[in-house]
């Protein structure tokens, strides 16, 4: 048995159930999961003792949506500039060109990123396999990392020659996906408490596969016990596509094809109107709100606050790192509370509530209810902040000053009781030779 006490916090967020913030306080962690929280826990026999002294200590960030082959195709020129349906036709050409070593070390970036900005669990959405390209590359690369996983198998099957937008050799034929959503749910997903590593099943859209794969999908991941997964609604052009194609709107055209859902969220929704948001909150359906990359492919303000008043499930997400272009979870909890505000007004959404979203929020998103906050009986996933810099200098509130002013990096964290960063440093990987890898790779795929 291995124990770690973590004590002297200047507070201790909890996210449980009476939202408790525990000046002072203490957790006491055993084989990975949380056995004690509160002030003046007596422990004996401790393995690690963790000071954090001048912290604050929050459940470990959750990002529930991600495309982390993008990683190595930040700030390309061409697409800096254009809305999504035209961003995407300038990243296919380069995404063809990408091998299974550049999915790994572009995963490998992109968790590195989000480990040290306080992100212990990540989804992933991989909808392209070209030239040899597994699931298992960005899952080994979350093993090296060592944050909890949960791995979706995307997919494209309607290229350019049948009226799709991705070009014919980005796509697959529907029984060889099938195929492969059912191997790799077999070989690599984990639905015990606890579990490192999910799969999901997830057609990249509604604009790049056929109705009869959503539908074939949908039924397949609900024989295999495992969650759904998709962009819907997330621009104009998204809206006027499903109008045009569907006759209906996304979110009706969701519900006939059995993609709604307690085992279901959806990436984006930045469209969606009053009456799919209550089918979400109807239907228990998930939602992953990506606002910075909303905001850079000039998409629109989600509804996150009907959302979260009608009791729709919502978590945040980074998205690609192409479409944002980094993977900073308190950035994009920053950005979520600015743009409720700008939409709604400035008491629209509270820093306590942003957080929340990007932990409880990102969990409950996911499925994960053994994970999201600092209570008895729930994984150590864990975040420790320091904020005696800089960034959080002269701020009043400490939890507050997270979300409002920082600090953007945390000092040490921990996933299923490890340290996964200890003093701001990765502990599973050289970070400098990932950064020297993924130049290398961007450089063969400029070339």
């Amino acid at each position: 048995m291995t124990r770690t006490l973590i004590k002297n916090a200047d507070v201790v967020v909890t996210m449980d159930a009476a939202r408790r913030e525990i000046s002072g306080g203490r957790v006491l962690v055993e084989d990975g999961v949380i056995v004690a929280v509160g002030e003046g826990i007596a422990a004996e026999a401790v393995d690690e003792t963790i000071d954090a002294s001048g912290c604050v200590v929050t459940p470990g960030l959750v990002n529930t949506h991600h495309h982390l082959f993008q990683t190595l195709v930040r700030a390309v020129p061409g697409g800096q500039d254009a809305l999504l349906f035209g961003w995407l036709k300038t990243l296919y050409p380069i995404f063809l060109k990408m091998t299974p070593e550049d999915f790994f070390v572009s995963a490998q970036v992109g968790l590195a990123e989000l480990a040290l900005s306080g992100c212990t669990m990540s989804s992933d959405h991989q909808y392209i396999f070209p030239n040899g390209a597994k699931l298992e590359d960005t899952v080994a690369a979350a093993t090296s990392i060592g944050v909890r996983f949960h791995a979706t198998r995307g997919s494209m099957s309607v290229g350019e020659s049948a009226g799709g937008l991705p070009p014919d050799r980005l796509t697959e034929a529907e029984p060889d996906i099938l195929k492969d959503c059912e191997r790799v749910v077999d070989a690599l997903h984990d639905p015990a408490d606890g579990a490192m590593v999910r799969v999901a099943l997830a057609p990249c859209s509604p604009f790049s596969v056929s109705t009869g794969l959503m539908k074939e999908t949908a039924e397949l991941a609900r024989q295999k016990g495992v969650m759904l997964h998709t962009h819907l609604a997330e621009n104009d052009e998204d809206i006027d596509y499903s109008l045009e194609t569907f006759g209906c709107r996304p979110g009706d055209y969701a519900e006939s094809l059995g993609w709604t859902g307690d085992d279901v969220w959806h990436a984006h929704c930045v469209k969606l109107d009053g009456s799919e948001i209550d089918l979400f909150s109807r239907s228990g359906t998930g939602v992953a709100h990506c606002p910075c990359s909303n905001c850079r492919l000039g998409s629109g303000i989600a509804p996150v606050r009907q959302m979260r008043d009608a009791g729709v499930k919502v978590g945040l997400g980074v998205d690609g790192s192409a479409s944002n272009d980094s993977g900073h979870m308190l950035s994009e909890a920053r950005q979520a509370l600015l743009l409720q505000r700008v939409k709604n007004g400035a008491d629209a959404m509270s820093a306590r509530e942003a957080l929340e979203i990007a932990t409880l929020g990102g969990a409950r998103v996911l499925g994960r209810h053994d994970c999201g906050s600092i209570d008895v009986g729930k994984r150590a996933d864990i975040a420790i902040w320091d904020i005696s810099g800089l960034a959080a200098a002269g701020s009043w509130d400490p939890v507050a000053a997270l979300v409002l002013c920082g600090p953007f990096g945390v000092r040490d964290l921990l996933v299923e009781g490890r340290r996964v960063v200890s003093g701001g440093v990765l502990t599973g990987v050289d970070l400098g030779a990932v950064l020297e890898a993924a130049k290398g790779r961007v450089a063969r795929l400029m070339g």
